[in-house]
Protein backbone atom coordinates (compact mmCIF):
# COMPACT_ATOMS: atom_id res chain seq x y z
CA UNK A 1 0.00 0.00 0.00
CA UNK A 2 1.48 3.38 -1.35
CA UNK A 3 2.01 6.45 1.42
CA UNK A 4 -1.17 8.03 -0.19
CA UNK A 5 -3.53 5.44 0.43
CA UNK A 6 -2.76 4.40 4.38
CA UNK A 7 -3.04 8.27 4.49
CA UNK A 8 -6.41 8.61 3.16
CA UNK A 9 -7.52 5.17 5.06
CA UNK A 10 -6.56 6.86 7.90
CA UNK A 11 -8.32 10.36 7.56
CA UNK A 12 -11.44 9.10 5.80
CA UNK A 13 -13.65 9.94 8.96
CA UNK A 14 -12.59 13.30 8.06
CA UNK A 15 -12.95 13.60 4.59
CA UNK A 16 -16.66 16.03 5.23
CA UNK A 17 -14.77 18.70 7.64
CA UNK A 18 -14.40 22.17 6.32
CA UNK A 19 -11.09 22.54 6.62
CA UNK A 20 -7.76 20.62 7.04
CA UNK A 21 -4.44 22.83 8.39
CA UNK A 22 -1.39 21.23 8.05
CA UNK A 23 0.87 22.49 10.77
CA UNK A 24 4.05 22.84 8.87
CA UNK A 25 7.23 23.84 10.37
CA UNK A 26 9.30 23.03 6.92
CA UNK A 27 11.33 19.58 8.43
CA UNK A 28 11.40 16.30 6.78
CA UNK A 29 7.97 14.91 8.48
CA UNK A 30 5.96 17.89 7.39
CA UNK A 31 6.99 18.59 4.13
CA UNK A 32 5.68 15.02 2.93
CA UNK A 33 2.74 15.48 4.73
CA UNK A 34 2.03 18.48 3.08
CA UNK A 35 3.58 17.24 -0.50
CA UNK A 36 0.96 14.00 -0.12
CA UNK A 37 -2.14 15.99 0.75
CA UNK A 38 -1.47 18.40 -1.99
CA UNK A 39 -0.64 15.69 -4.38
CA UNK A 40 -3.86 13.95 -3.18
CA UNK A 41 -6.13 17.00 -3.55
CA UNK A 42 -5.45 16.75 -7.16
CA UNK A 43 -7.23 13.31 -7.32
CA UNK A 44 -9.75 12.91 -4.50
CA UNK A 45 -12.47 15.67 -3.11
CA UNK A 46 -10.84 17.09 0.10
CA UNK A 47 -11.54 19.56 2.55
CA UNK A 48 -10.23 22.71 1.72
CA UNK A 49 -6.04 22.31 2.61
CA UNK A 50 -4.20 25.48 3.98
CA UNK A 51 -0.52 25.18 6.23
CA UNK A 52 0.46 26.72 9.35
CA UNK A 53 4.19 27.84 9.99
CA UNK A 54 4.89 28.76 13.51
CA UNK A 55 7.92 30.85 13.95
CA UNK A 56 9.73 30.39 17.47
CA UNK A 57 12.35 32.68 17.17
CA UNK A 58 14.95 31.06 19.17
CA UNK A 59 18.13 30.81 16.69
CA UNK A 60 19.25 33.00 13.75
CA UNK A 61 19.01 30.06 11.66
CA UNK A 62 14.60 29.86 12.07
CA UNK A 63 14.89 33.79 10.07
CA UNK A 64 14.94 31.74 7.35
CA UNK A 65 12.35 29.55 7.80
CA UNK A 66 9.10 31.55 7.15
CA UNK A 67 10.71 32.37 3.70
CA UNK A 68 11.35 28.39 2.81
CA UNK A 69 8.14 27.45 4.26
CA UNK A 70 6.51 29.91 1.40
CA UNK A 71 7.99 28.94 -1.26
CA UNK A 72 7.27 25.44 -0.95
CA UNK A 73 3.47 26.39 -0.32
CA UNK A 74 3.85 28.33 -3.25
CA UNK A 75 5.11 25.73 -5.33
CA UNK A 76 2.29 23.48 -4.34
CA UNK A 77 -0.56 25.98 -4.32
CA UNK A 78 -1.59 25.82 -0.96
CA UNK A 79 -2.22 29.07 1.18
CA UNK A 80 0.02 29.39 4.13
CA UNK A 81 -0.61 31.26 7.50
CA UNK A 82 2.48 32.61 9.36
CA UNK A 83 2.28 33.01 13.17
CA UNK A 84 5.27 34.14 15.31
CA UNK A 85 5.03 33.19 19.16
CA UNK A 86 6.99 34.63 21.74
CA UNK A 87 8.29 31.58 23.69
CA UNK A 88 7.85 32.54 27.26
CA UNK A 89 11.30 31.91 29.60
CA UNK A 90 11.27 28.88 31.90
CA UNK A 91 12.87 25.35 32.99
CA UNK A 92 12.53 24.10 30.02
CA UNK A 93 12.75 25.93 26.68
CA UNK A 94 11.23 22.75 24.69
CA UNK A 95 8.25 22.91 26.93
CA UNK A 96 7.98 26.38 26.98
CA UNK A 97 8.40 26.49 23.16
CA UNK A 98 5.70 23.44 22.81
CA UNK A 99 3.33 25.22 24.37
CA UNK A 100 3.67 28.64 22.63
CA UNK A 101 3.30 26.22 19.44
CA UNK A 102 0.40 24.34 20.49
CA UNK A 103 -1.71 27.95 21.48
CA UNK A 104 -1.53 28.85 18.39
CA UNK A 105 -2.43 25.59 16.82
CA UNK A 106 -5.66 26.44 19.36
CA UNK A 107 -6.01 29.56 18.28
CA UNK A 108 -6.33 28.40 14.53
CA UNK A 109 -8.58 25.92 14.86
CA UNK A 110 -12.08 26.50 14.10
CA UNK A 111 -15.28 24.44 14.54
CA UNK A 112 -15.65 21.63 12.28
CA UNK A 113 -12.00 22.39 11.12
CA UNK A 114 -8.83 19.37 11.30
CA UNK A 115 -5.08 20.53 12.48
CA UNK A 116 -3.00 17.95 11.15
CA UNK A 117 0.64 17.06 12.35
CA UNK A 118 3.17 14.98 11.23
CA UNK A 119 4.54 13.03 14.38
CA UNK A 120 5.37 9.62 13.30
CA UNK A 121 6.25 6.22 14.48
CA UNK A 122 9.48 6.48 15.44
CA UNK A 123 8.51 9.86 17.04
CA UNK A 124 5.81 8.15 19.35
CA UNK A 125 8.69 5.23 20.60
CA UNK A 126 10.64 8.43 21.69
CA UNK A 127 7.12 10.12 23.74
CA UNK A 128 6.92 6.55 25.46
CA UNK A 129 10.30 5.92 26.22
CA UNK A 130 10.94 9.55 27.61
CA UNK A 131 7.71 9.32 29.46
CA UNK A 132 8.48 6.09 31.19
CA UNK A 133 11.92 7.72 32.44
CA UNK A 134 9.95 10.45 33.96
CA UNK A 135 8.02 8.03 35.53
CA UNK A 136 4.34 8.40 33.43
CA UNK A 137 1.44 6.41 34.68
CA UNK A 138 -0.58 4.38 31.97
CA UNK A 139 -2.54 7.84 30.26
CA UNK A 140 1.36 9.14 30.15
CA UNK A 141 2.51 5.94 28.23
CA UNK A 142 0.01 5.60 26.09
CA UNK A 143 2.08 8.16 24.01
CA UNK A 144 0.69 10.46 21.68
CA UNK A 145 -3.17 9.77 20.82
CA UNK A 146 -3.77 9.84 16.77
CA UNK A 147 -6.48 12.23 17.77
CA UNK A 148 -7.96 14.46 20.04
CA UNK A 149 -10.38 17.69 20.60
CA UNK A 150 -8.09 21.25 20.01
CA UNK A 151 -9.88 24.89 20.40
CA UNK A 152 -12.80 24.59 18.73
CA UNK A 153 -11.97 21.71 16.06
CA UNK A 154 -9.82 18.57 16.56
CA UNK A 155 -6.26 17.48 15.73
CA UNK A 156 -5.33 14.18 13.83
CA UNK A 157 -1.90 12.41 13.76
CA UNK A 158 -2.37 10.58 10.60
CA UNK A 159 1.40 9.43 10.06
CA UNK A 160 1.94 7.28 13.56
CA UNK A 161 1.64 4.20 12.33
CA UNK A 162 4.33 5.11 9.19
CA UNK A 163 8.80 5.00 10.02
CA UNK A 164 10.88 8.31 9.49
CA UNK A 165 12.32 5.70 7.57
CA UNK A 166 9.56 5.68 4.94
CA UNK A 167 9.08 9.16 5.19
CA UNK A 168 12.51 9.87 4.19
CA UNK A 169 12.06 7.01 1.19
CA UNK A 170 9.21 9.24 -0.22
CA UNK A 171 10.99 12.59 0.32
CA UNK A 172 14.01 11.07 -2.10
CA UNK A 173 11.76 10.29 -4.52
CA UNK A 174 10.36 13.48 -4.80
CA UNK A 175 13.12 15.45 -4.44
CA UNK A 176 11.61 16.83 -1.68
CA UNK A 177 14.04 20.12 0.22
CA UNK A 178 13.44 20.13 3.65
CA UNK A 179 14.55 21.98 6.60
CA UNK A 180 17.30 20.71 8.85
CA UNK A 181 16.93 22.41 12.51
CA UNK A 182 20.38 22.76 14.15
CA UNK A 183 19.29 22.08 17.54
CA UNK A 184 17.60 19.13 16.64
CA UNK A 185 21.51 17.59 16.73
CA UNK A 186 21.77 19.32 20.37
CA UNK A 187 21.89 16.55 22.76
CA UNK A 188 21.74 18.47 26.35
CA UNK A 189 17.90 18.47 25.26
CA UNK A 190 16.52 15.01 26.66
CA UNK A 191 14.49 14.07 23.57
CA UNK A 192 17.38 14.62 21.41
CA UNK A 193 19.89 12.13 23.57
CA UNK A 194 17.30 9.45 23.63
CA UNK A 195 16.88 10.15 19.24
CA UNK A 196 20.52 10.17 18.31
CA UNK A 197 21.91 7.88 21.54
CA UNK A 198 19.49 5.85 22.77
CA UNK A 199 17.08 4.61 20.30
CA UNK A 200 19.98 3.62 17.55
CA UNK A 201 21.26 1.34 20.39
CA UNK A 202 18.37 -0.59 21.43
CA UNK A 203 17.42 -0.73 17.00
CA UNK A 204 20.98 -2.51 16.56
CA UNK A 205 19.84 -4.93 19.32
CA UNK A 206 16.69 -5.14 18.65
CA UNK A 207 15.79 -3.87 14.98
CA UNK A 208 11.62 -3.93 15.57
CA UNK A 209 11.84 -1.80 19.17
CA UNK A 210 10.69 1.36 17.65
CA UNK A 211 7.52 -0.38 16.22
CA UNK A 212 7.38 -2.60 19.42
CA UNK A 213 7.12 0.53 21.76
CA UNK A 214 4.92 1.78 19.76
CA UNK A 215 2.34 -1.07 19.60
CA UNK A 216 2.80 -0.90 23.36
CA UNK A 217 1.87 2.23 23.55
CA UNK A 218 -1.35 1.55 21.54
CA UNK A 219 -1.94 -1.67 24.56
CA UNK A 220 -1.20 1.28 27.07
CA UNK A 221 -3.84 3.45 24.99
CA UNK A 222 -6.62 0.99 25.30
CA UNK A 223 -6.04 0.31 28.95
CA UNK A 224 -6.57 3.92 29.49
CA UNK A 225 -9.41 3.78 27.93
CA UNK A 226 -10.60 0.83 30.11
CA UNK A 227 -9.63 3.09 33.43
CA UNK A 228 -11.59 6.09 31.95
CA UNK A 229 -14.70 3.68 31.51
CA UNK A 230 -14.20 2.65 35.07
CA UNK A 231 -13.60 6.30 36.35
CA UNK A 232 -17.13 7.31 35.19
CA UNK A 233 -19.30 4.23 36.28
CA UNK A 234 -17.53 5.36 40.09
CA UNK A 235 -18.20 9.10 39.21
CA UNK A 236 -21.77 8.66 38.50
CA UNK A 237 -22.00 6.63 41.67
CA UNK A 238 -20.26 9.91 43.35
CA UNK A 239 -22.60 12.18 42.11
CA UNK A 240 -25.42 11.41 44.24
CA UNK A 241 -28.22 13.89 44.98
CA UNK A 242 -27.27 17.18 46.40
CA UNK A 243 -29.20 20.08 48.20
CA UNK A 244 -26.78 22.29 47.07
CA UNK A 245 -26.35 21.61 43.63
CA UNK A 246 -27.74 25.10 42.64
CA UNK A 247 -24.42 26.44 43.74
CA UNK A 248 -23.12 25.52 40.14
CA UNK A 249 -20.20 23.50 41.64
CA UNK A 250 -18.37 20.45 40.84
CA UNK A 251 -18.93 17.87 43.87
CA UNK A 252 -18.69 14.78 44.61
CA UNK A 253 -20.40 12.45 47.46
CA UNK A 254 -17.01 11.41 49.98
CA UNK A 255 -19.05 8.22 51.28
CA UNK A 256 -19.30 6.42 47.50
CA UNK A 257 -15.55 7.24 47.29
CA UNK A 258 -14.53 5.78 50.45
CA UNK A 259 -15.82 2.89 49.47
CA UNK A 260 -13.65 2.53 46.57
CA UNK A 261 -10.17 1.20 46.94
CA UNK A 262 -7.08 3.78 47.17
CA UNK A 263 -6.24 2.90 43.24
CA UNK A 264 -9.73 3.63 42.39
CA UNK A 265 -10.03 6.51 44.36
CA UNK A 266 -6.77 7.77 42.58
CA UNK A 267 -8.23 6.95 38.99
CA UNK A 268 -11.86 8.24 39.33
CA UNK A 269 -10.49 11.44 40.64
CA UNK A 270 -7.61 11.62 38.01
CA UNK A 271 -10.44 11.67 35.37
CA UNK A 272 -12.84 14.28 37.50
CA UNK A 273 -9.90 16.59 37.91
CA UNK A 274 -8.11 16.40 34.60
CA UNK A 275 -10.78 18.50 33.07
CA UNK A 276 -10.18 21.10 35.53
CA UNK A 277 -6.60 21.55 36.69
CA UNK A 278 -3.27 20.16 36.22
CA UNK A 279 -2.57 17.17 38.30
CA UNK A 280 0.35 16.55 40.47
CA UNK A 281 2.98 13.28 40.24
CA UNK A 282 2.18 10.24 42.29
CA UNK A 283 4.30 11.35 44.78
CA UNK A 284 1.90 14.66 45.76
CA UNK A 285 -1.03 12.66 46.40
CA UNK A 286 -1.16 12.62 50.01
CA UNK A 287 -2.98 16.09 49.92
CA UNK A 288 -6.20 13.72 48.81
CA UNK A 289 -5.62 11.53 51.40
CA UNK A 290 -5.25 13.82 53.80
CA UNK A 291 -8.82 15.74 52.57
CA UNK A 292 -10.59 12.11 52.44
CA UNK A 293 -8.96 11.39 55.84
CA UNK A 294 -9.71 14.57 57.79
CA UNK A 295 -11.63 14.06 61.06
CA UNK A 296 -15.58 15.28 60.94
CA UNK A 297 -15.26 18.89 62.02
CA UNK A 298 -12.29 19.12 60.26
CA UNK A 299 -11.75 21.72 56.92
CA UNK A 300 -9.08 20.15 55.06
CA UNK A 301 -8.19 21.53 51.46
CA UNK A 302 -6.06 19.74 48.61
CA UNK A 303 -4.60 23.22 46.72
CA UNK A 304 -3.68 22.32 43.03
CA UNK A 305 -2.29 24.47 39.82
CA UNK A 306 -5.62 25.72 39.01
CA UNK A 307 -8.32 25.17 42.29
CA UNK A 308 -9.12 23.97 45.07
CA UNK A 309 -10.55 20.74 46.36
CA UNK A 310 -12.52 21.43 49.49
CA UNK A 311 -14.15 18.86 52.23
CA UNK A 312 -17.87 19.96 53.23
CA UNK A 313 -21.30 18.80 53.94
CA UNK A 314 -20.29 15.47 53.01
CA UNK A 315 -19.00 15.70 49.77
CA UNK A 316 -15.78 17.03 48.12
CA UNK A 317 -15.92 20.24 46.17
CA UNK A 318 -14.20 21.73 42.97
CA UNK A 319 -13.04 26.04 43.75
CA UNK A 320 -11.65 28.00 41.15
CA UNK A 321 -11.75 31.23 39.84
CA UNK A 322 -14.02 33.80 42.00
CA UNK A 323 -14.59 31.64 44.74
CA UNK A 324 -10.75 31.55 45.72
CA UNK A 325 -10.97 35.33 46.07
CA UNK A 326 -13.02 36.89 49.20
CA UNK A 327 -15.63 38.67 47.76
CA UNK A 328 -15.22 42.95 47.92
CA UNK A 329 -17.43 44.65 50.81
CA UNK A 330 -20.37 46.09 49.31
CA UNK A 331 -22.28 49.05 50.83
CA UNK A 332 -26.01 50.34 50.34
CA UNK A 333 -28.13 48.66 47.17
CA UNK A 334 -29.65 52.01 45.96
CA UNK A 335 -32.01 50.68 43.52
CA UNK A 336 -33.34 47.14 44.72
CA UNK A 337 -35.52 47.51 41.67
CA UNK A 338 -32.37 46.29 39.71
CA UNK A 339 -30.02 43.69 39.78
CA UNK A 340 -26.83 44.27 41.65
CA UNK A 341 -23.71 42.81 40.58
CA UNK A 342 -21.39 41.36 43.62
CA UNK A 343 -17.35 41.75 43.22
CA UNK A 344 -16.61 38.21 42.48
CA UNK A 345 -19.74 37.17 43.98
CA UNK A 346 -22.40 37.06 41.28
CA UNK A 347 -25.80 38.24 41.17
CA UNK A 348 -28.51 39.56 42.89
CA UNK A 349 -31.98 40.45 42.50
CA UNK A 350 -35.60 41.31 44.48
CA UNK A 351 -38.30 39.95 43.11
CA UNK A 352 -41.85 40.45 44.67
CA UNK A 353 -43.16 43.51 46.71
CA UNK A 354 -39.36 45.85 47.25
CA UNK A 355 -39.21 46.10 51.67
CA UNK A 356 -39.27 49.51 52.41
CA UNK A 357 -36.15 51.13 54.04
CA UNK A 358 -33.05 51.86 52.88
CA UNK A 359 -31.13 48.69 51.86
CA UNK A 360 -27.68 47.00 51.72
CA UNK A 361 -25.38 43.77 51.85
CA UNK A 362 -23.25 42.35 53.93
CA UNK A 363 -21.39 39.27 54.80
CA UNK A 364 -20.92 37.81 58.03
CA UNK A 365 -18.60 38.69 60.08
CA UNK A 366 -19.85 36.55 62.97
CA UNK A 367 -23.02 36.52 65.84
CA UNK A 368 -25.10 37.80 63.32
CA UNK A 369 -29.10 37.50 64.59
CA UNK A 370 -31.74 37.01 62.20
CA UNK A 371 -35.66 37.06 63.44
CA UNK A 372 -37.90 34.48 62.09
CA UNK A 373 -41.61 34.93 62.59
CA UNK A 374 -42.72 31.65 64.57
CA UNK A 375 -39.24 31.04 65.70
CA UNK A 376 -38.29 34.51 67.53
CA UNK A 377 -34.39 35.79 67.78
CA UNK A 378 -32.10 32.97 65.93
CA UNK A 379 -28.16 33.19 65.88
CA UNK A 380 -27.10 32.86 62.03
CA UNK A 381 -24.45 30.32 62.68
CA UNK A 382 -26.78 27.87 64.29
CA UNK A 383 -29.38 28.45 61.48
CA UNK A 384 -26.15 27.60 58.90
CA UNK A 385 -25.26 25.03 60.97
CA UNK A 386 -28.91 23.22 60.95
CA UNK A 387 -29.18 23.30 56.88
CA UNK A 388 -25.96 21.95 56.39
CA UNK A 389 -24.46 24.78 54.41
CA UNK A 390 -20.83 24.35 53.30
CA UNK A 391 -18.34 26.19 55.12
CA UNK A 392 -16.67 28.02 52.14
CA UNK A 393 -20.18 29.22 51.07
CA UNK A 394 -20.97 30.99 54.82
CA UNK A 395 -18.76 33.87 54.29
CA UNK A 396 -19.83 34.31 50.79
CA UNK A 397 -23.63 34.37 51.25
CA UNK A 398 -25.54 37.87 50.73
CA UNK A 399 -26.89 39.66 53.84
CA UNK A 400 -29.57 41.74 52.68
CA UNK A 401 -29.75 44.91 55.85
CA UNK A 402 -32.34 47.34 56.64
CA UNK A 403 -30.03 49.46 59.27
CA UNK A 404 -28.95 46.74 61.38
CA UNK A 405 -31.97 44.80 60.87
CA UNK A 406 -31.11 41.29 59.38
CA UNK A 407 -33.71 40.76 56.67
CA UNK A 408 -32.73 37.70 54.60
CA UNK A 409 -29.56 35.64 53.69
CA UNK A 410 -29.94 35.11 49.73
CA UNK A 411 -29.93 31.34 48.59
CA UNK A 412 -31.44 29.59 51.73
CA UNK A 413 -35.25 28.90 51.09
CA UNK A 414 -36.97 29.92 54.11
CA UNK A 415 -34.51 32.78 55.12
CA UNK A 416 -34.17 34.43 51.49
CA UNK A 417 -37.28 36.62 52.06
CA UNK A 418 -40.81 37.28 53.65
CA UNK A 419 -43.52 35.05 52.33
CA UNK A 420 -46.02 37.74 54.27
CA UNK A 421 -44.82 40.86 52.51
CA UNK A 422 -44.22 38.50 48.95
CA UNK A 423 -40.53 39.12 48.73
CA UNK A 424 -37.23 37.17 47.99
CA UNK A 425 -34.08 37.50 47.68
CA UNK A 426 -32.36 35.42 44.62
CA UNK A 427 -28.77 34.89 44.46
CA UNK A 428 -27.11 33.84 41.38
CA UNK A 429 -23.40 32.68 42.22
CA UNK A 430 -20.52 33.71 40.69
CA UNK A 431 -19.22 31.39 38.26
CA UNK A 432 -15.58 30.06 37.14
CA UNK A 433 -15.25 32.72 34.11
CA UNK A 434 -17.01 35.31 35.87
CA UNK A 435 -14.23 38.45 36.55
CA UNK A 436 -13.65 41.32 38.43
CA UNK A 437 -16.17 43.45 38.65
Amino acid sequence: MTLGAVLLGQLAPWRNTAHWRIAFSGGLDSTVLLHLLANLAKSHSLPALSALHVHHGLQPAADAWPAHCQAVCDGLGVPLKIVRVQVQPGASLERAAREARYGAFIEATHCNDVLLTAQHRDDQAETLLFRLLRGAGVRGLSAMPSQRALGHGQLLRPLLNVSRAELETYARAHQLRWIEDPSNQDRQFSRNYLRHQVLPSLTERWPQAQATMARSAGHLREAQELLDELAQIDLAAAAGSNEFAWLGLPSLELASLQKLSAARQRNALSCWLNQRTRMPDSDHWSGWEDLRDATGDARPIWRLADGELHRSAGRIWWLSGPWLRAPSMVASWSNPESSLMLPDNGLLTLSGQIPGGPLHIRYRQGGEVMHLPERGHRDLKRLLNERGVPSFVRGRLPLLYRADQLLAVAGLRGLNGEAGEGWNLHWQPPSEDQGLS
